[in-house]
């Protein structure tokens, strides 16, 4: 990205308004919609985020993004939390997350440890070593997935 991407100079406004608060960006979007523009931003904590969190960051963002004018287009700011689906895009997020279900979709056929070949994993974090993710997958075996094999991942809400 370059210097002029306004994902980047937002998240170089956001990242110490975050760090003040305690708070961790997990994803932030900025896409067309209509006329105008949305950026959104989602943001977390060990304890989940509340409303209160996400007001004052839209409210310290926006004060920010008038005085730097990063943004050209008309848009709307919305802040909030990652829901019950929390993407999963650090390594560091599949630590946090260890024996959580998760939803793991890779760029490329691999195969569990019976050889079943599939681009879908549904299982439980078992954790990350040496560039793999250990996940036990619901039916039983396990399957150790590359990190730079993985396309999205993210939490899966348990019933």
């Amino acid at each position: 990205m370059s210097a002029t991407d306004p994902i980047q100079r937002v998240e170089t406004l956001l990242q110490p308004i975050l760090d003040a608060m305690g708070l961790e960006l997990v994803e932030l979007e900025f896409k067309k919609v209509g006329r105008s523009y949305l950026l959104r931003v989602f943001i977390d904590k060990p304890d989940g985020v509340n409303l209160d969190d996400c007001a004052e960051v839209s409210r310290e963002l926006s004060v920010q993004l008038d005085v730097e004018d990063c943004i050209a287009s008309r848009y709307t700011l919305e802040v909030s939390s990652p829901g019950l689906d929390r993407p999963l895009k650090k390594e560091q997020d599949f630590i946090r997350y260890q024996g959580r279900l998760a939803v793991v979709k890779t760029t490329e056929l691999l195969t569990d440890e019976k050889g079943s070949p599939r681009k879908t994993f549904l299982g439980f974090i078992e954790g990350v070593e040496g560039g793999m993710v250990t996940i036990r997958l619901k039916e039983g075996p396990q399957a150790r997935i590359p990190w730079d094999k993985i396309a999205k991942a993210h939490l899966e809400f348990e019933f």
